[in-house]
């Protein structure tokens, strides 16, 4: 992974659980990470739900003074410039959409510096099964929108096809060719098409497989 990973996507596609996973695999890794929550306005499900989860393990948590209450206030608290400049890994959660991704716009300059010395990733969770991202070209144009908005161009996608507690291995592997699609219409590389942490890993050829962990559930599935 490089020193800063931006995860952006449409709202449900998994961007948050991608984040909580990536962040949890550098933490078993020994390694320096925080998890910048970019969720500027409340929604449903944040990584700054994960506050304990992530103190259990070393994680470092940054999210606005507002996060978790009830105050509907579009506002960032902390320095993510400087927070990119230090030490270790950093994982930004991107509200979902353009609408969500307006707060990177104000870090264009410090991405820029980090794309040359190529210490910067920003990249586009996708989910087939969502409404708004079933087809290639729908993914596609969400995805230019969010350029647009952030001023950045995503260097990678993440294939994180799923059906919640309904998906199989048969999704995952059914949604291979919608990110092989959506990877040669962007020219961008599919980094990891994720599977269910239980599920064997298939054997594809060229189509590399993460298992991810299910952190992020509906209320109902919450003990």
């Amino acid at each position: 992974m490089k020193k800063v990973t931006v995860i952006t996507g449409h709202y449900g596609s998994g961007k948050t659980n991608i984040s909580v996973n990536l962040a949890m695999e550098l933490a078993g890794q020994g390694k320096k990470v925080s998890v910048v929550d970019l969720d500027i306005v409340n929604p449903y499900f944040r990584t700054a739900d994960f506050g304990e989860l992530f103190s259990k393990n070393g994680i470092n948590l940054v999210s606005s003074i507002y996060a978790n209450s009830n105050l509907d206030i579009p506002a960032i608290t902390f320095d993510v410039e400087r927070l990119c400049r230090e030490d270790g890994y950093v994982i930004i959660d991107v509200g979902g959409d353009d609408a969500g991704a307006t707060a990177l716009g104000r870090y264009k300059e410090i991405f820029d510096e980090l794309l040359i010395q190529n210490d910067i990733d920003m990249l586009y969770v996708v989910n087939c099964c969502r409404y708004l991202t079933r087809s290639p070209e729908e993914a596609l144009e969400l995805m230019r929108e969010i350029e647009t908005t952030a001023r950045f161009k995503h260097t990678g996608i993440i294939n994180n096809s799923n059906l919640g507690c309904e998906t199989t291995i048969e999704t995952a592997v059914e949604a291979v060719s919608y990110g092989r699609t959506l990877s040669e219409m962007t020219g961008l590389p599919v980094v990891f098409n994720s599977i269910c942490e239980d599920c064997e890993i298939p054997e594809i050829e060229g189509v590399c497989f993460k298992k991810t962990k299910v952190y992020v559930k509906p209320l109902w599935e919450m003990e």
